[in-house]
């Protein structure tokens, strides 16, 4: 199944993955800065965004999802790409990597390794905003001042206040209509990635010391179980940092990509696209 996604820049291949109820759009503030260095590919996964849910019979598991988002590379053309994905994109992301289709995995808050408590808390928080965007959604105009801003998208971001208008009302809008989000919920909040301890490839994870979603003291155990992590903390930013700190987050993509080498693969003529 073709995903809606959005590609563009030139260099080594990049791929960028959303959480749950998220679309690739919650990338854009980053866009400009990762395509000056790499063949970017943003994706929606199914069920979210502007992409269609898996067919019945097919569950939305973390390993489902990044079966799709295997098969919108081998479109692209990527045999094996630098991968960065929030949430559980995140998680998405190192199950890529667990198949060999990583160059370097950014994780940026991974979902998987919650604990009870925890999971409740980032359970009601989602269907929170779920509710919310789909019962009492705010009156476009609240989201043309800060505290609007704020008070509409302050669960995911800390700085929401710097979020476009338009693209809050937008993301809003996709959120109420994800048709993947009571079918994934489960799976992301109930079960834990597969082969953490075995994974062979350069792993970053990036947690905001303001993330209320997955509470930052989880990376500690993504750092424990993956040979070689590096954990840092982006402080002062939030569960999606895209938007709270997009300068930081994409040097820290782009350095630890660049350092510890790419895929070799020829640049590709820069082109900018959306569907």
């Amino acid at each position: 199944m073709g995903l809606d996604l959005h590609r563009g820049g030139s260099g080594p291949p990049l791929v960028l993955i959303h959480g749950i109820g998220h679309t690739w759009r919650a990338w854009r503030p980053m866009l400009p800065l990762l395509e000056d260095h790499f063949d970017v590919l943003a994706v929606d996964m199914p069920g979210f965004g502007r992409s269609a849910p898996f067919p019945a019979g097919v569950d939305s598991t973390p390993e489902a999802l990044a079966d799709a988002v295997e098969d919108e590379m081998a479109r692209a053309g990527f045999d094996r790409a630098h991968i960065a994905g929030n949430s559980l994109g995140g998680w998405v992301a190192l199950e890529l990597a667990r198949r060999g289709r990583a160059e370097t995995v950014t994780a940026i808050s991974p979902a998987g390794l919650q604990l009870g408590r925890e999971r409740a808390w980032g359970v009601a928080i989602l269907r929170g905003m779920r509710w919310v965007a789909q019962n009492a959604p705010p009156p476009r105009f609240l989201f043309d001042s800060a505290a609007g801003r704020v008070c509409a998208a302050g669960p995911t971001y800390a700085r929401a206040w710097k979020k476009d208008p338009d693209c809050i009302a937008e993301e809003a809008e996709l959120l109420a209509n994800c048709a993947g989000f009571e079918a994934t919920l489960p799976h992301t909040f109930h079960a834990q990635p597969r082969g953490l301890t075995t994974l062979d490839v350069p792993v970053l994870l990036l947690w905001g010391t303001l993330d209320v979603v997955l509470i930052p003291r989880q990376g500690r155990r993504f750092e424990r179980l993956i040979p070689g992590a590096e954990l840092r903390w982006l402080r002062g930013a939030g569960h999606t940092p895209m938007s709270d700190a997009p300068e930081e987050l994409s040097e820290a993509i782009t350095e630890f990509a660049m350092r510890v080498g790419t895929s070799g693969s020829p640049p590709r003529r820069r082109q900018t696209a959306s569907r």
